[in-house]
């Protein structure tokens, strides 16, 4: 527990903040990364997100709080940070990436700390701010967004040691391969209702013979 959860693997999230270049070298080329805090920051973010959509008022919130189910929310935000991760993994294995898949999951997870540090103030101002004093809250979420953007940009570049262009290339395909995921994993379930029917009609029809 101590290896995953030491006081210094727990403070070094936020040392990527600030200084990202370092932070992800070492985290890549020095094992300063821990996997388990980097899936309890993607969580985190998913109750703020979920938190937010209740909680933030109705002059910028046009969401029926009644509608959010923060678990199924959090299964979908998971679901989709991993099939980003696999979906890089898989192209940077065809591409020369050094990372490895724990170093995608560690970087990307860590990237998403903004966005709990911007979605948390975010929707306590917006419980006491004015009809005119939207924007700042759409500023705060603008700016937690593209900084968490660009850790993730950076996070990518630096444990595959790629240049800006080739990790350019290299999301934009990772968004291709996510696409191509979804959709083998779509003709599989296809197919596998398929032959669950197959075999449930020649059951019923042994069972009507007998």
């Amino acid at each position: 527990m101590k290896r995953w959860f030491s006081k210094e693997k727990l403070l070094y999230p936020f040392y990527i903040l600030t200084h990202p270049a370092d932070g992800y070298y070492e985290l890549r080329h020095r094992e300063r990364g821990s996997v388990p805090i980097a899936l309890i920051i993607t969580a985190l973010f998913s109750f703020c997100y979920s938190m937010n959509r209740i909680h933030a008022s109705f002059i910028v919130n046009d969401v029926d709080p009644r509608s959010v189910d923060s678990m199924n929310e959090l299964v979908g935000i998971m679901l989709l940070f991993f099939l980003f991760c696999i979906g890089n993994w898989s192209v940077t294995c065809l591409m020369g990436g050094e990372g490895r898949f724990k170093d995608i999951v560690t970087s990307v997870g860590y990237a998403l700390l903004p966005l709990i540090l911007t979605f948390v103030p975010a929707t306590l101002i917006s419980q006491f701010g004015a009809a005119d004093e939207e924007a700042v809250y759409y500023l705060i979420l603008v700016f937690g967004v593209a900084w968490t953007s660009i850790l993730i940009l950076m996070g990518i570049m630096i444990i595959h040691n790629y240049s800006l262009a080739k990790t350019l290339v290299t999301l934009l395909l990772t968004f291709c391969a996510m696409l191509i995921i979804i959709f083998i994993i779509m003709m599989l379930f296809d197919l596998l209702s398929q032959v669950y029917g197959f075999f449930r009609n020649v059951y019923i029809e042994l069972q009507n013979r007998g």
